[in-house]
């Protein structure tokens, strides 16, 4: 295993090329960093798996020479496997857009010269210059295209209605690695026939939930892993966070139409400049906000999440959060001014609903 920042890689092939655990050969366990509801991806993965294609979540408990390290995220790995899952075969090629606070991955034209795009995008498949070429012409068609024909431009290239769907999620679950903040922490698959695909990937810290968790109870040692303290990210100077601008968390009442102007973030940007592109992402944003934000039917599952690791949480020395802040961000009730899920469920939708 190898760690890079809140995740842990386990590659069960690594004495055995055949070894397989339930059909996949790699473990990504996740230290639920800024997360205190320690349930963030898994809840992110079951709702967005309703929309696109979303790596699957679900929870591990880790025994190291039999002594309990708690419970840990386990994400699906942006891998052959995953594409064969989601998009009937794994022809085509894989980058992964990793995050950093002043990232640059949001698909802006930068000239065309690859190594501006290599430093940017890590391909994950061996595919050489035609697939960066790809990309670029993605990238110029984004930026130079008039808006007037741009979606018949990008029509062939990209997928337009997921990428909706992506940026929509992204927004309404206000993922604060995502897109809409960072322009980073997603996969990017160019499939077969050459059409373009967005996969979301860092799903740790959404919800609003933030940094809200503290520290270890009784000043314990952390787990080993975990980011930056503070869970700083955000944009370059020059705009509002999320747009550019200062690191932006996000919140209850993030705009949906957030960084508009954002050359930086042109797949947002240009796509949402189209009245009929932005019609469409705003009725993702009302249909998620409606339909996967009602508590009638995430409760049940947050619920369910909750009673199955809590044993596990309540006993955990190693966790990044003190029990009390878990069972405050898992709470089934509206009651204090801590954020939960609960309350951002209610208070997301409501919010959205106000909004064009």
């Amino acid at each position: 295993s190898s760690a890079k920042s809140s995740d842990t890689y386990v590659s069960l092939d690594l004495a055995d090329e055949e070894q397989r655990l339930y059909g996949y050969k790699t473990l990504n366990l996740l230290n639920s960093h800024g997360d205190p509801s320690m349930m963030s991806t898994v809840v992110y993965s079951h709702i967005a798996r309703d929309y696109i294609p979303a790596p699957k979540a679900n929870f591990v408990h880790v025994v190291v020479n039999g002594r309990s390290w708690g419970s840990y995220v386990n994400a699906q790995q942006f891998d052959k496997t995953f594409l064969k899952e989601n998009f009937g075969g794994s022809k085509g090629t894989r980058w992964k857009v990793t995050g950093t606070p002043w990232a640059d991955g949001g698909l802006r034209y930068l000239g065309d010269d690859l190594a501006e795009y290599k430093s940017r995008f890590e391909m994950k498949s061996n595919d050489g210059k035609k697939a960066w070429t790809a990309l670029v012409q993605l990238c110029q068609t984004l930026d130079e295209t008039p808006l007037e024909q741009l979606e018949s431009a990008l029509d062939p290239i990209l997928d337009i209605d997921g990428a909706l769907k992506f940026l929509a999620l992204d927004n309404v679950l206000v993922n604060s690695d995502g897109y809409w903040t960072r322009a980073s922490d997603y996969g990017l698959f160019r499939d077969g026939e050459g059409k373009f695909h967005l996969v979301p990937h860092d799903m740790n810290e959404a919800f609003a939930l933030g940094s809200h968790g503290g520290g270890p109870p009784g000043g314990g040692p952390p787990r080993g892993r975990g980011g930056p303290p503070g869970g700083f990210r955000g944009g370059p100077p020059g705009g509002p966070g999320g747009a550019g601008g200062r690191p932006n968390h996000g919140s209850i009442d993030l705009d949906p139409l957030v960084g508009l102007d954002s050359e930086r973030m042109a797949l947002r940007s240009r796509l949402l400049a189209i009245p009929k592109l932005r019609e469409r992402y705003m009725q993702y944003v009302h249909q998620i906000a409606n339909e996967s934000l009602d508590w009638e039917k995430l409760g049940p599952i947050v619920n369910g999440y909750r009673d199955l690791i809590d044993p596990l949480v309540k006993k955990d020395t190693r966790k990044l959060v003190s029990y009390e802040a878990f069972a405050t961000a898992t709470r089934s009730g509206l009651e204090g001014d801590e954020p939960s899920l609960r309350k951002f469920a209610v208070q997301r939708s409501k919010f959205l609903k106000t909004k064009k």
